[in-house]
């Protein structure tokens, strides 16, 4: 399992990630605005490519694997717990 940074400048919240985020990923949570947390066992290059094929048109991305857990503050509700319990 490899977990992903995944920020965009597409409204996350305007989308449904398990009908309009199809991809290589057994989970995609929004964090915050434009962030999200990915986790999946496919490489970057199919991360990318599958976030940035379920975006708006024209929509930044960037998709960057993470080694540990991150500092964070002000995430979504239960995001910095769902983190650590991946980096155990």
């Amino acid at each position: 399992m490899t977990l992903y940074l995944a920020w965009t400048s597409a409204d996350l919240h305007d989308l449904d990630p398990s009908q309009d985020l199809t991809g290589p990923w057994r989970e995609f949570r929004v964090a915050a605005d434009g962030v999200a947390f990915v986790d999946s066992d496919d490489t970057l290059s199919r991360v990318y490519h599958a976030l940035k094929w379920s975006l708006p048109e024209g929509a930044a991305v960037v998709v960057a694997p993470l080694a540990a857990a991150p500092k964070a503050k002000g995430l979504a509700r239960g995001t910095t717990s769902w983190l650590r319990a991946r980096f155990r």
